[in-house]
């Protein structure tokens, strides 16, 4: 083979080798850098890491008997149930009416304090809200949830009685509704 027939052979080798490494080259770089990581993110509500299993840590908490198998979005309001607590079981109330076909795997439960909350309201307009008051679980959930984030939210548990999720009370239902449906979709379970 003449000198100009090696080179060329060589360089259309290089040039193979190098359109398979390349890539894997360059996303090894960027893994191992952190560079180019994107600065959005997808989800509207905060994973609470590390996951807690509450009926686990508590159990003689009637909170491990809810649900068999469903989400659990908790509300939980220790004060007296005023203006600011009907908004935030009206928002889980139509959150859960929002998942359409999915809202079956949804349960709702109100944790409230010492005070009994109004009967007939609950029940005439959250027909199938649970209602517990259980002060170990509100403090256990209370301090899962970090200190910047604002108090009188809404907590979200998975099938397996898994903490995962905190949505802050001013948060837009539809977003709310996004992120849940995003794990529902995502899960295996429940």
């Amino acid at each position: 083979m003449t000198k100009n027939k090696t080179t060329w052979v060589h360089f259309q080798i290089f040039v193979i080798v190098a359109i398979f490494f390349g890539p894997l080259a360059v996303a090894t770089y960027m893994y191992y850098s952190g560079a180019f990581q994107p600065q959005g993110r997808t989800n509207y509500g905060t994973l609470l890491e590390p996951i807690i299993n509450p009926a686990e840590i508590l159990p003689e908490s009637s909170i491990g008997t809810l649900g068999d198998g469903l989400w659990l979005l908790i509300y939980s309001n220790a004060a007296e149930c005023t203006s600011s607590c009907k908004d935030a079981l009206y928002t889980i109330r139509q959150s859960r009416k929002m998942l359409g076909q999915d809202m079956g795997r949804l349960l709702r439960v109100f944790l409230h304090g010492d005070s009994s909350p109004d009967t007939v309201f609950l029940a005439y307009e959250h027909a199938g809200l649970i209602t517990l008051t259980d002060k170990p679980l509100s403090e256990l959930l209370n301090k899962k949830k970090t200190a910047k984030l604002s108090a009188g939210g809404y907590f979200l548990i998975d099938p397996l009685g898994n903490l995962v999720m905190y949505f802050q009370p001013e948060i837009d239902p539809r977003e709310m509704v996004k992120d849940i449906k995003h794990l529902l979709e995502l899960s295996r379970i429940g």
